[in-house]
């Protein structure tokens, strides 16, 4: 595939740790131009650290719920690398729990960070992106977006949302050299979940966990245009998008799949333990 993000010009949200990093690795490896951003700046200094040697590296620690910040961005990262090729929306948040149990002013941080960031950002960056030679949009969902998931209802909404927007927009931009599409992943096995694995939703353990580098390899293949969705594992993607057709059938096998979840969750526990 050799080195098609080469000198391209890369902006990562939520970049600091996780799949954003894994993700700067990645584009890091084709030689690209990275705009790496977060909310925290010591995060963006150890990755920008570490791939510093292998390509160029700027760091916007920044709130992607501020609009103003993200019109900025973009300006930011033309201003230093004189293109914009490729958007990651990455960043997301989640409050755990069922929707009595969460604070109202954490819902609408949800929104703002998982849905309404990407569609600004994505929306800006279509001039920038259109006056490169090619490029991308990729938003990185979850399964939680193919079919609803009690215990996450307004992530699963914001993640809905999210896939929607990227079939919606991967249609109007097909006849643009802008590739669009979603990498829509289950449980990754990073600090998102890991960190607060007492509070995650037994069921979303009854699937098989993802890796950030493998999605990461994802955002890559829908960054060259492989597809327009990329579902983690694939089975999981299978079994989710029938749950969703067929809700009579989540609702029957939702006691097999926490059970099974619950399982999973103490041998996660226990590694952790043990780790």
């Amino acid at each position: 595939m050799g080195h098609l993000f080469e000198g391209k010009t890369i902006i990562i949200t939520g970049a600091s740790a996780g799949v954003g990093a894994a993700c700067a690795r990645a584009f890091a490896r084709h030689k690209a131009n990275l705009v790496l951003c977060a909310r925290g700046q010591a995060g963006l200094d150890k990755i920008s650290e570490e791939l510093s040697s292998q390509c160029s590296v700027l760091t916007v620690a920044m709130d992607v719920s501020d609009t103003d910040q993200c019109l900025a961005l973009l300006t930011k990262a033309e201003d230093e690398f004189g293109r914009v090729d490729v958007l990651i929306n990455n960043a997301g948040m989640h409050h755990r729990g069922d929707l009595e149990k969460v604070k109202p002013i954490d819902v609408g941080s949800m929104v703002d960070i998982n849905l309404r960031a990407p569609l600004i950002l994505s929306c800006a960056a279509i001039p920038f992106i259109k006056k490169s030679d090619g490029g991308a949009i990729v938003m990185v969902g979850s399964l939680a977006g193919m079919a609803p998931l009690q215990g996450a209802a307004t992530y699963s909404a914001t993640k809905a949302g999210l896939r929607a927007f990227a079939y919606a927009l991967a249609d109007e931009l097909k006849d643009s050299e802008i590739n669009v599409g979603v990498v829509s992943p289950g449980p990754i096995d990073t600090g998102f979940i890991m960190s607060e694995i007492d509070v995650v939703e037994d069921i979303v353990f009854s699937q098989p966990m993802s890796s950030a580098d493998g999605v990461a390899d994802a955002v890559l293949s829908i960054a060259r245009g492989d597809k327009v969705e990329i579902a983690m594992p694939a089975a999981s993607g299978r079994l989710v998008m029938l749950s969703y057709l067929f809700p009579a059938l989540r609702r029957f096998m939702r006691p097999s799949l926490y059970a099974k979840g619950r399982k999973n969750k103490d041998k996660y526990r226990n590694r952790s333990v043990v780790d």
